[in-house]
């Protein structure tokens, strides 16, 4: 078997060549290095007589073929557990490619297969290459020389070998901004994957050719492939998520796959509407990173955001909604009856009707330095993954209403510390009940009431954080690496024209609250009704969730929005046609 090469990447996409297939398979895999072909092949047959139900067995026949190889399955995730390598060989020694193997593989058995003549060099490996044992040709009968030794180191290797994966492999420092991106996207889009970082990287970033800083963060897949620097829509079309639409016209498109995006998905869907649903990063909105909703109807143990996302696109799916990540609508436009969407790409479609359900972003932090280390030690929100990084450390959050509070219980779990930083002075204002009292039935989080974050100090990382309190009028500077914005939201209606009209805070609005004093509908609007509950300032686009002006900012409101929203949309519809 030849070895596995690939190209340096540079800012694009590199293919390690395919040796091994496509999807990473479970079993771990057992090398043979061995340049005689008649006993390289006799060495495999005997392995994988005995161990192939359990192992992979590769073969090589050189060394810088095997070195190839090993690269390319490491970069894959793959799990090397015996390393069977035949000392003579041409151009490099089995003993010269154990040692190069040990920074690959090192956690692998590494066996030396010798003549007698050989037996010193096979002796001194034991200390040059920590060599685990060394077998004498010829290894007949295998069931008395062969199978009992390897039985045994990879008995032990099985002890200590970490659990298998078969997802993407994240490259990139803890405290880069575009890592930290990165890997929200793969977690809300429920993508498995591993963050690699620091020793634990060397080995994949060598295999990959990433050792430049420079090329990350990069993304290895199951199948070889290396995307260095990618985009989000990088990520999503190689993890096969459609990016693109697949017709260019439908009776409704959805803008935006928060609780009332999908709501009214899954009833345009189920109600036989042609439905295109178009989300920007994933599935879920800001409620999607909530670590548990507990007082969502119909779920007495409560349920994560990600799982009830999850669980109503695949519903929207089901009804033959088509779903798009990583798209982002820039404008929408009149078309006779119908409504024009136009793609930051270039592509556009065409609607009988619009639902905007694109919800509100967390509001940015107003403390001196707070943007300069975003992502980097501050972050808007928290994916319920984040947590686990946060493993016995001092964590901060800065917020009092429910998204706080389910934060904070939920960073308890795994951090020494978390600290709840108030600008009121009781938590009661914003929280539900039922979450103050488990904050303050925790011996792990602490509430600072009156508090706030004026600035945010640190040299690569957040490193520190000033305080003042407002009940008594000083500052004091605390140790800080992570810090995790709740504070209040704003719409996401920039990208809208003038034609939709806005309040004071950007929030759409609709119906009633479009009409003048008189009950009269806006000036420039074109029919002679007024226009429906959950209607914009331009007939045919409806808005529904957080978005709307005057909306119940609760998951269960924005739900039913949505869903009221499809009734709006039929009505409109037969009212045109």
């Amino acid at each position: 078997m030849g070895g596995a090469t690939g190209g340096a990447p540079t800012g694009g996409v590199t293919t390690l060549a395919a040796s091994t297939g496509g999807a990473v398979p479970a079993r771990p895999v057992l090398l043979t290095v061995d340049d005689d072909r008649t006993v390289s092949r006799a060495v495999a047959r005997d392995l994988r007589r005995h161990y192939g139900d359990r192992y992979r067995v590769v073969r090589a026949e050189s060394g810088p073929d095997a070195l190839a190889v090993l690269r390319e399955l490491t970069a894959r995730g793959e799990m090397t557990a015996l390393l069977l390598a035949d000392h003579r060989m041409p151009g490099m020694t089995g003993v010269e490619f154990l040692e190069q193997a040990m920074d690959l593989v090192p956690s692998a058995k590494r066996v030396l297969l010798t003549a007698y003549a050989d037996t010193d060099t096979a002796i001194r490996a034991i200390n040059d290459v920590d060599l685990d044992h060394y077998l004498l040709k010829p290894w007949d009968p295998p069931e008395e020389k062969l199978y009992p030794v390897l039985d045994e180191l990879l008995e032990q290797w099985g002890r200590a070998a970490p659990a298998s994966f078969e997802g993407i492999t994240l490259l990139g420092h803890q405290w880069s901004a575009e890592t930290q991106e990165l890997k929200e996207f793969l977690a809300r889009n429920q993508v498995p994957y591993r963050h690699l970082q620091g020793e634990g990287a060397t080995a994949v970033r060598t295999a990959a050719e990433l050792t430049d800083d420079a090329l990350l963060p990069a993304t290895v897949f199951p199948d070889g492939t290396v995307l260095s620097r990618p985009s989000l829509r990088d990520v999503a079309e190689r993890c096969g998520l459609p990016t693109s639409a697949g017709s260019p016209f439908y009776d409704v498109v959805v803008v935006g796959a928060g609780p009332a995006g999908l709501g009214s998905a899954v009833y345009a869907g189920s109600e036989g509407l042609r439905t295109l649903l178009v989300e920007r990063t994933a599935t879920g909105g800001q409620a999607g990173t909530s670590s548990r909703i507990e007082n969502y109807l119909g779920f007495p143990r409560g349920v994560s955001g990600a799982e009830l996302a999850m669980r109503a696109r695949d519903q929207a799916v089901k009804f033959g909604v088509e779903v798009l990540t990583t798209a982002e609508i820039t404008e929408i436009a009149p078309h006779g009856d119908g409504r024009v969407l136009r793609f930051a790409d270039g592509s556009e479609v065409t609607a009988h009707a619009v639902v905007l359900a694109t919800g509100v972003q967390w509001s940015r932090l107003p403390a001196t330095g707070a943007e300069e280390f975003s992502g980097r030690g501050v972050y808007y929100g928290a994916d319920p993954h984040e947590a686990l990084s946060c493993r016995d450390e001092e964590v901060y959050v800065v917020g009092a209403a429910n998204s706080a509070g389910q934060a904070a219980l939920h960073f308890a779990k795994y951090a020494r510390r978390v600290v709840m930083l108030c600008r009121s002075p009781d938590i009661r204002r914003g929280m539900s009940e039922y979450l103050v009292s488990r904050i303050e039935a925790s011996d792990v989080i602490e509430v600072r009431t009156c508090t706030q974050v004026v600035a945010v100090e640190g040299a690569d990382h957040l490193e520190r954080l000033v305080l003042s309190d407002s009940s008594t009028g000083g500052t004091e500077t605390v140790a800080a690496s992570r810090l995790f914005v709740f504070i209040g939201a704003r719409p996401l209606t920039d990208w809208l024209g003038d034609a939709f009209s806005r309040d004071d805070h950007g929030f759409l609005r609709t119906g009633p609250a479009l009409l003048d004093g008189d009950g009269r509908p806006p000036a420039g609007w074109p029919l002679t009704r007024a226009p429906y509950h959950l209607e914009c300032s331009v007939p045919g686009v409806f808005a529904a969730g957080d978005v709307r002006a005057e909306s119940v900012k609760r998951v269960a409101g924005a739900v039913g929005e949505g869903a009221m929203a499809v009734t709006l949309v039929h009505r409109y519809l037969e009212g045109t046609r």
